[in-house]
């Protein structure tokens, strides 16, 4: 029956049991035997690295152990900053299992960002695979096996770390249902099953990997192909053909510089489809994907707060302009951009709301009550993403009802890039926006106002001290002034109305 107002309830969730363990549920599928992992280095590889269900449950529970003997129990929070190798999941995997709570860190930040986070957390152990003061490197994170904890479907499993509107980023706090909310993605987005191999493009320090490139596949006993070798656009086809993956996953910026490289796609004839998260994928760029691969690509629209929640799949084909629609067991609705709880009616804009049952939901930013409280609206979570609903409950994406930012998937507050210039004494003024420079691609954009002589390279150089490589803008500029309304407040929409990208004719 087709839709009056903006408000979508495909059935109820699946429901969770009460004792759930996030590690358990993710490595409890797989045959003891069959390969729930490979990682390749090269294309062409003659030794990836192979991990069994078995081996990769054994170091699981040998991580685990290491980290009880280091004094780690339940509740107490595990920093990760390690790089693009096995020991992040199996870190990951072993600190949710045992009941303490791991905070995956990139390793871009800086040391000042890695310090607030450290402190904001009271880690109770950091483990680093650079060098670091205070921080034990992986491979000494090494016991003897143990078990998973018999913890709550709502206690605390993990914190994931987002740009804040203050400038700090914040801790995004999730419980172990998180990972069984997840499976409204395995047919709503995924359409996956036990058979299939998942060929994922990001890094194993990527939540997006970690979700939809692992635990998922892993927690259905599926496999998962992961390259690690040198930066190579157009390396995807020939992995895809070697190991036999069927499914890929990707951020649009992939699919653009695999398509510019001008590699041969014939090998991904094996694909079913393929899968793009992390930013709105172009309409010309899906077109171009589409008519060189052969393949559908299905899109999902998420953030850190509730992960991937609305999108296109093969049971829900993507349409022209949607990203797709709330999956069956999501509640979603558009709320009025000015507040109220009632939703807009069809095709009229409203921000997306996701209802507070919503087993995926975050437990709320860590330390941080006010702003916890201030996400929400009634029985409403506001995702702060603008959109408008058709009759049958796709989405249109329209933009955000704030100021923040897309980097590589990351979301981006301005304020935290702007209180880095700030900090510079030459500095008097700042904004960051999000800036297109073209019609497929936007970019990170600081405008400056300063004192003095001084030149934007001393400025990036300032902010590079404070700010990780994905958050640094890629076009500084100075100007005279920078546009405020009478209050005083930043215009920052008239800034990338002047100088961002206009569509010729």
């Amino acid at each position: 029956m087709p839709l009056r107002l903006s408000v979508c309830d495909f059935g109820p969730p699946p429901p969770c049991p009460a004792r759930f363990n996030l590690a358990a549920h993710a490595l409890g599928a797989g045959p003891e035997g069959k390969v729930a992992l490979t990682v390749a280095r090269s294309a062409g590889d003659a030794a990836p690295e192979r991990l069994t269900y078995g081996e990769l449950r054994r170091r699981v529970a040998r991580a685990a152990g290491g980290l009880l003997a280091r004094g780690v129990g339940p509740g107490e929070r595990v920093m990760l900053r390690i790089g693009h190798t096995t020991d992040f999941p199996i870190l990951f995997l072993a600190a949710a299992g045992l009941g303490a709570v791991p905070v995956p860190t990139s390793t871009m930040l800086t040391g000042l960002e890695l310090e607030h986070i450290r402190a904001d957390v009271s880690a109770r152990l950091i483990v680093s695979s650079d060098p670091l003061p205070g921080a034990v490197p992986p491979e000494e994170v090494d016991g003897p096996e143990a078990g998973f904890a018999d913890t709550g479907a709502d206690d605390l499993a993990y914190i994931v770390y987002t740009s804040g509107s203050s400038g700090r980023p914040k801790g995004v706090a999730h419980a172990h249902r998180a990972a069984w909310a997840r499976r409204m993605m395995w047919r709503g987005w995924y359409g996956m099953s036990p058979e299939d191999v998942m060929l994922h493009a990001g890094a194993f320090n990527w939540t997006y990997t970690l979700g939809a490139g692992l635990m998922d596949p892993w927690a259905m006993g599926a496999a998962t192909l992961i390259y690690a070798g040198p930066r190579d656009p157009g390396i995807w086809p020939a992995l895809a053909a070697e190991h036999g993956a069927t499914i890929f996953a990707a951020a649009p910026g992939v699919y653009r510089q695999l398509l510019k490289s001008g590699a041969s796609l014939e090998g991904f004839a094996g694909l079913r489809h393929a899968l793009s998260a992390g930013e709105t994928m172009a309409a010309p760029l899906r077109a171009e994907w589409e008519a060189r691969a052969g393949k559908p690509i299905y899109e999902a629209l998420g953030m850190t707060e509730v992960s991937t929640y609305i999108s296109s799949s093969p049971d829900h084909p993507p349409r022209p302009g949607k990203a797709g629609r709330p999956q069956e067991g999501r509640r979603v609705a558009l709320l009025p951009v000015e507040g109220g709880e009632e939703p807009v009616p069809l095709g009229e804009p409203g921000i997306i709301a996701v209802h507070r049952s919503d087993p995926g939901l975050t437990l709320g930013y860590w330390g941080r009550e006010a702003e916890t409280e201030a996400a929400m609206r009634g029985e409403w979570f506001l995702t702060g993403d603008v959109a408008v609903m058709d009759g049958d409950g796709y989405i249109a994406f329209q933009g955000r009802a704030d100021d923040q930012m897309n980097a590589l998937g990351y979301r981006v507050a301005p304020e935290e890039v702007e209180a880095a210039f700030l900090s510079h004494p030459a500095v008097t003024g700042a904004a960051a926006v999000e800036l297109p420079v073209r019609a497929d691609l936007s970019v990170i954009a600081a405008f400056l106002t300063v004192e003095g002589a001084t030149e934007t390279e001393a400025l990036e150089a300032h902010a590079a001290g404070r700010l990780a490589d994905y958050k640094r803008p890629k076009i500084v500029r100075i100007l005279p002034d920078l546009p405020r309304n009478p209050n005083g407040k930043l215009r920052r929409r008239d800034l990338i109305a002047a100088h961002g990208y206009k569509p010729v004719g």
